[in-house]
């Protein structure tokens, strides 16, 4: 409205007693939304000392409800630094549209750790980021942040320097960035990253957050990449002949893929590497932990007519198109001919990125409800 443009929320000081008066007494829109700017230029004047009244706390909420959104903004921004503002006008404005809570969830003084925890439960993707970015949030709030595991609230607290995040919590985070790559960067340059931390997610950053990690700690990056290869080579020894599939050894498999897993081992190559060692049981298992997927689906891939979910399912944890053709010979080759070869080549068709694929595998194996739980292998 135009009158936002007649009375800023700034310079003009407070107004006189008498003209609020009047304001009070009109019970226009227009009359409402002049009276909140001009009781919150009072207050402005001449802050209210000690906890703000009852009545006033109320004519403030009673007005900021009836205002427009730009007015509940200009509010916002203005109250943001406040700290006599009514504590439940604040957390209002926390909970409305992000444009209007975001300075409050950024700076006011008056939200204490139980308003956050609510705007973490409440509101909505947005609301928690902002949440995470607020400058010494408490490791209380940071615990529900890494409770949630929600990633793009995750990184924001990754970037938060000054938020109180615990050595068990920035633990949690370092183990959340195996699946969340946006972590990784922030993480290595954290200021409470510790080296033993450092070098866990040194089996899975890329080559220049390895560096980044190795100036940082000073990490012996041919030692330690030959510590990684040489515990994967120690526990997939080549076996010849092809071990016989019993459950027995299924379960040694999957036991197996879920230590690598937890070690931050478990990598394409060594699903590749179980599969030329003609280990099925272990291949299945590990595809299944490194995508999220169930072993179930996985043999009902390996089951299909066509390897084209099979296919998804490998791209969905970064085995390369191009070793796509050998890997479906050598599981072909042990596990009765299957997958079949009907339908497209769909690795010529072009890369594709890891969430694609993840979602064009379960959306392939969902609709088979009658294959298989175990493969005659």
């Amino acid at each position: 409205m135009t009158v936002l443009v007649q009375l800023p929320l700034s310079s003009r000081g407070a107004p006189p007693p008498g003209e609020l008066l009047s304001l009070a007494r009109n019970p226009s829109p227009d009359a409402r939304q002049r009276l909140l700017l001009g009781v919150m230029a009072l207050c402005d004047a001449s802050p209210p000392a000690g906890e703000l009244s009852p009545v006033l706390g109320e004519i403030f909420l009673t007005l900021a409800k009836q205002a427009e959104r730009e007015v509940r903004r200009a509010l916002a921004e203005r109250l943001a630094a406040a700290e006599w503002a009514p504590a439940a006008l604040v957390n209002v404005l926390a909970l409305d549209e992000i444009e209007i809570a975001r300075p409050i969830l950024l700076s006011s003084p008056v939200l204490q750790d139980d308003d956050l925890l609510r705007v973490l439960i409440e509101a909505s993707l947005e609301h928690q980021i902002a949440v995470a970015r607020r400058p010494r949030i408490s490791g209380r709030v940071a615990d529900a942040v890494i409770e949630r595991g929600e990633p793009a609230v995750l990184t924001a607290l990754a970037t938060n320097r000054t938020a109180e995040v615990s050595a068990e919590g920035l633990r949690r985070l370092v183990e959340h960035s195996r699946r969340i790559a946006a972590l990784r960067g922030p993480l290595t340059r954290h200021p409470r990253l510790t080296q033993a931390l450092a070098q866990e997610m040194y089996h899975w950053l890329g080559e220049a957050l390895r560096q980044s990690i190795s100036a940082r700690f000073e990490v012996d990056e041919p030692r330690l990449a030959a510590a990684v290869y040489d515990a994967v080579a120690g526990v997939l020894r080549p076996v010849s002949p092809a071990p016989v599939e019993t459950p027995e050894r299924e379960e040694m498999e999957r036991r197996l893929a879920g230590k690598l897993h937890a070690a931050g081992q478990l990598r394409p190559g060594v699903l590749v590497r179980a599969a030329r060692e003609k280990r099925m049981s272990l291949f299945v298992h590990g595809l299944a932990m490194l995508g999220g997927f169930t072993a179930g689906q996985v043999r009902a891939a390996l089951a299909g007519s066509t390897p084209e979910a099979l296919y998804y399912a490998c791209a969905a944890v970064g085995i390369d198109r191009a070793v796509y053709p050998s890997l479906l010979a050598e599981l072909r080759s042990m596990n009765q001919g299957l997958p079949g070869d009907q339908g497209a080549a769909v690795w010529l068709r072009g890369a594709i990125s890891p969430a694609s694929a993840a979602r064009a595998f379960r959306a392939i194996v969902a609709d088979d409800r009658a294959a298989p739980e175990r493969l005659a292998v």
